[in-house]
């Protein structure tokens, strides 16, 4: 029985959860201080990304997941799609005003992973964070019905910093499959295999590396939390505890020294209980909750220059 637009989304949302569940915990966590349109929206923008984003991860060959977004890229620029989860991305796009130039941009960054990843240097890495995250960001302000361009800046910075910390916690996961994000001219010229357990010489280099990275993942969590006024209300609670949550996970590295080779960190539900009620009962009692920034510092994006920053909303003047 063929279902009805209304049942598809329904259906769409509960498979969507189900993905969100699995595979980003502390995005299911914080869902749920969405009202029931923006999580469901945002839930099904999650299993759309992370399913482009497992075309490269889960490929069998470069080759394969290479033609696998090559197909999906092909798909979003015709507006219609055979895969279920792609067409409802789509109807996602339609649905909120979501620009198709930004989800190719999500789709190019993807594709950088295919093969082995060498990372020269940081304004490299952060434009791959741009592409892979920042993306995602920009999304988000449609999925979440942000209309002022203002709020642009802080929510490629929210996905920046988040990125930062996932690039940090699974350095040895990513090492692993040929990887190394973490760039050149901070460690040297380092094989991915290097990192999977590094030897004792190594370790202060790549124990400062991560320091370092993990301080700049904190300058753009809180240039994003600068724009959280511009979130309507039932979402504002929602994304900080999802961005203090993630956080919190670079807070779990620096207390074990940065040596990630030592287990990959894990901010349990104690963990986000607190973290949550924390951020709940001191954020909203500032200023910068309810009142929006008027500048965004400006210096944080000149490592984007080219790329498509803001798709085709407005860009707004700021500086810093």
């Amino acid at each position: 029985m063929k279902l009805q637009p209304d049942g598809a989304i329904k259906s769409a949302s509960w498979q969507a959860d189900l993905i969100l569940a699995q595979k980003g915990k502390t995005f299911h966590w914080a869902r749920h201080l969405m009202g029931s349109l923006h999580a469901s929206r945002a839930t099904r923008l999650y299993r759309f990304c992370r399913y482009i984003d497992d075309l490269a991860d889960e490929s069998s060959s470069p080759a394969v997941g290479s033609a696998a977004l090559l197909l999906a890229a092909q798909d979003i620029s015709r507006g219609m799609s055979d895969h279920p989860v792609i067409q409802d991305g789509l109807d996602l796009m339609r649905e909120c005003g979501i620009e198709r130039s930004i989800v190719l941009e999500l789709i190019s960054g993807v594709a950088s992973d295919l093969g082995v990843v060498l990372i020269t240097d940081e304004n490299a890495l952060l434009r791959y964070c741009y592409q892979v995250a920042g993306t995602v960001g920009l999304m988000m302000c449609r999925v979440l019905d942000t209309e002022n361009p203002s709020a642009l800046p802080h929510a490629v910075d929210l996905g920046i910093a988040m990125q930062l910390t996932n690039i940090c916690r699974d350095i040895a996961v990513d090492a692993q499959v040929g990887r190394r994000y973490i760039p050149q001219s901070m460690v040297g010229e380092l094989a991915p295999q290097a990192l999977i357990c590094p030897t004792e010489t190594l370790r202060p280099a790549i124990r400062r590396c991560v320091a370092t990275l993990l301080d700049r993942a904190d300058v753009y969590y809180r240039s994003a939390e600068l724009g959280l006024p511009y979130l309507p209300l039932g979402a504002r609670s929602g994304i900080l505890v999802a961005a203090r949550t993630y956080q919190a996970i670079g807070a779990q590295l620096r207390q074990r020294d940065y040596a990630y080779w030592k287990g990959r960190a894990i901010v349990r539900k104690p963990r986000k209980a607190a973290v949550t009620v924390r951020a709940l009962l001191t954020v909203p009692l500032q200023r910068a909750f309810w009142r929006s920034p008027r500048l965004h510092d400006a210096t944080l994006h000149t490592p984007l220059d080219g790329l498509t920053c803001f798709g085709h909303f407005p860009r707004p003047d700021h500086g810093r």
